[in-house]
Order: C-alpha cells, then sequence, then structure tokens
C-alpha cells in the first residue's frame, strides 16, 4: 500500500460534520430539499473548505487557465445543489464522497479540455503552480489504477476509504458516519477496504 499514503489528506478540521452540536447533513439536506435557503448555506459553509483543502494541487499545472481549482470546487458546490432533490443520503459521509466523486469528475473534464487546446493560457505566479508531492511521487497510471479500482469497491467501502485516506477522518469518527459500532471496527472496514483496493488496484494496472 506504499503509493496509497500520498493519496492522504489534510483531514478535517473546521465545520466536520461529527462536531457535537452540528445539524446533520442529512437533516440539512432534507431542509434544502424543502427549500430552506438558509440550511443551504450552512452545507456550503460546511462543506466548501473540505473540499477546497481536498482539492488544493490537484489540477495539473498545463490544465489551469482561466479556470483555478477553487472555481471547480464552487462549481461543483453550485451543481451539486442544483441537483440535491434527487440526492438521498443513506449515510453522513455519503455526500461528502459525492461531493468528491462530482468534482474528481470536473478535474478530470478540464484536464482533457487542456489536452485539445494546447494554446491555452496557464495562469502565472500562482501558488498553485508548483508540482504538488502528489503530482511528484505518483505515476498518472496508479492515480488512475487507484480510481478505478475504488469505483469497485461497494458504495460503503469506497467512503471509508476517501473519508479515512483522503480527508483524514480518525476511525472514531468514521465510525459514526459509517454506522460501525466501535473506532476498532471502523479501523478494520478500513483495512478490508484498503486490501480489497489494492488488489483492484493489482487488477487494473
Amino acid at each position: 500500500w506504499g503509493t496509497l499514503v500520498f493519496f492522504r489528506g489534510a483531514g478535517l478540521r473546521e465545520g466536520r460534520p461529527t462536531d457535537p452540536g452540528l445539524e446533520t447533513t442529512a437533516a440539512l439536506i432534507a431542509r434544502v430539499q424543502a427549500g430552506d435557503a438558509s440550511a443551504r448555506e450552512q452545507l456550503v459553509a460546511r462543506y466548501l473548505p473540505l473540499l477546497r483543502r481536498w482539492a488544493h494541487g490537484r489540477l495539473p499545472a498545463h490544465a489551469r487557465g482561466l479556470l483555478e481549482t477553487g472555481d471547480l470546487v464552487q462549481i461543483t458546490l453550485v451543481r451539486a445543489l442544483n441537483q440535491i432533490d434527487s440526492f438521498v443520503p443513506r449515510r453522513e459521509g455519503a455526500f461528502l464522497a459525492y461531493l468528491r466523486r462530482t468534482l474528481m469528475n470536473q478535474l478530470r473534464n478540464e484536464v482533457r479540455r487542456s489536452v485539445h487546446d494546447p494554446d491555452r493560457e496557464v495562469a502565472a505566479d500562482h501558488p498553485d503552480e508548483a508540482p504538488t508531492l502528489l503530482e511528484q511521487m505518483i505515476d498518472r497510471d496508479v492515480i488512475d489504477a487507484y480510481e478505478a479500482g475504488l469505483e469497485r469497491l461497494p458504495e460503503r467501502l469506497q467512503e471509508a476509504v476517501i473519508l479515512s485516506l483522503e480527508f483524514g477522518i480518525s476511525h472514531r469518527d468514521l465510525a459514526e458516519i459509517i454506522g460501525c459500532p466501535s473506532a476498532n471496527a471502523a479501523r478494520m472496514v478500513v483495512s478490508r477496504a484498503l486490501v480489497k483496493l489494492a488488489r483492484a488496484m493489482d487488477e487494473e494496472r
């Protein structure tokens, strides 16, 4: 699993869905679906910082032009909220996993557009311009295999990998999110998911 450590995210800090006293994401989504504008604003405030941290530096330099990573994050949130009537939150982590998947598709689209537009202007003097650790250490084939392998996992295991490995959620919080009785049980779910993911990646490469 050596290469997988480079997918690890910064973790959840402010506004994490499992903080005591915070309304659950499912409850907020229900309010948004009922037309509550304040709930919509709360969802944006909760997930925008998380997505920005996750997405930082993931758009390759050659694909950056008029649109920056921050713009793609906002586009992702707007699109997700515009389609939220059809979203059914099965678990607390499902919405974050859904946003991550939607944002990944946006990033892929930008990369494809940059390939077909070689004269595209690249933003200069931007802090994102330097290659990220991810870009330096992981071959694109590994990233593609990771994404393909992830898609082959059951939804609950996908969420366990994404929330633990990429967003850095603790096993204690993960247990609450994916419905495990304890932090140790959540740790076992993550371990099982990583074994399955590693096998799937080997088959994809």
